[in-house]
């Protein structure tokens, strides 16, 4: 052999020390874990072999029976490493410190059930956002709308002052109620504001009823005084179309508002009994006409001496 063969070739004790200080095969690796897992679950055991001075070589006798009775042969050096390793704690899992590094970690993790919570908020806060739409902010948006479209209409119709004050107190108390959470209250200012409107848009003539059977005019006599009468022509709302209209109506008897087609015009007694006697000439009533509304006007212009007083029942 030359001298350069001799420097290739390591001798057997070369050899003999590499393999005492290499690193041991990953399977003795995973026997020894075995091992300390082993003993961890029989804590009864190696609680009762400490308990004895010579515990380490009885701890390895059972360890030996244990690993021969599953028919698993495990070297001697496997079996000291792995109860060196139990005391050790060498394979003992210890937890991360908390740490933001660790928190990221953990939700990182965890990111598929935190996926899942995270769309199960944002559903419920979708329907909470519908449910306050739909039940406060759409309808408070309506009756912001609504009084503020019928002001401007009784504005643009009106052709007296009077017109114009009632709907500007109205839309007034409407806005108020609305800031102070009252829609109800808001809603009766748009509906009297509504009514308003409609009745600035109605144009009609007032004309005494005819017929037969039917009575053109009452009188009656007021429970504060019984010598006197009140006189009443019963008249009827025409609108231009030729169809009678359904009106409200107070009555200065009772003091409430109805909705009637016929009512009584309180008049005075010289008007009532040319009435009566025009009627009473010929059944016809040549002058039937009794008054005028046109659009823009709260009241109709009448034709008669007449209070405005009405009386709905007779």
């Amino acid at each position: 052999m030359s001298g350069s063969d001799a420097t290739l070739k390591p001798s057997a004790a070369a050899a003999d020390a590499n393999a005492t200080t290499a690193e041991p095969a990953l399977d003795e690796v995973l026997l020894a874990m075995d091992v300390v897992d082993t003993l961890r679950h029989r804590e009864e055991l190696v609680a009762q072999e400490l308990a004895r001075g010579d515990h380490d070589a009885a701890l390895l006798e059972r360890l030996r029976r244990t690993y021969a009775a599953q028919g698993i042969e495990v070297p001697e050096h496997v079996l000291l490493d792995g109860v060196a390793a139990l005391r050790e704690d060498r394979f003992a899992y210890r937890p991360a410190p908390p740490s933001v590094a660790r928190s990221l970690a953990t939700v990182y993790v965890r990111r598929g059930l935190w996926l899942r919570r995270l769309l199960v908020v944002l559903a419920v806060a979708a329907v909470a956002v519908l449910v306050v739409q739909q039940a406060v902010v759409a309808p408070r948006r309506a009756l912001v709308d609504g009084l503020t479209e019928a002001h401007a209409a009784i504005v643009a119709l009106a052709s007296e002052p009077t017109a114009q004050t009632r709907a500007a107190a109205l839309v007034a108390d409407g806005r108020a109620a609305l800031v102070q959470g009252d829609r109800e209250a808001a809603g009766r200012a748009l509906e009297a504001l509504e009514g308003l409107r409609a009745d600035l848009e109605r144009a009609y003539e007032l004309r005494i009823v005819v017929g037969e059977g039917v009575a053109s005019g009452v009188w009656r006599v007021p429970d504060d005084n019984a010598r006197a009468r009140n006189f009443y022509l019963i008249v009827e709302a025409i609108d231009p179309s030729g169809r009678r209209l359904t009106l409200p109506i107070l009555s200065e008897e009772t003091g409430r508002v109805e909705r009637v087609t016929n009512w009584g015009l309180r008049v005075d007694e010289e008007t009532w009994n040319r009435v009566a006697a025009d009627k009473a000439d010929d059944g016809i009533i040549q002058q039937r006409t009794v008054g005028r509304k046109v659009a823009g006007e709260l009241e109709p212009a009448y034709l008669v001496e007449t209070t405005g007083g009405a009386i709905t029942r007779w």
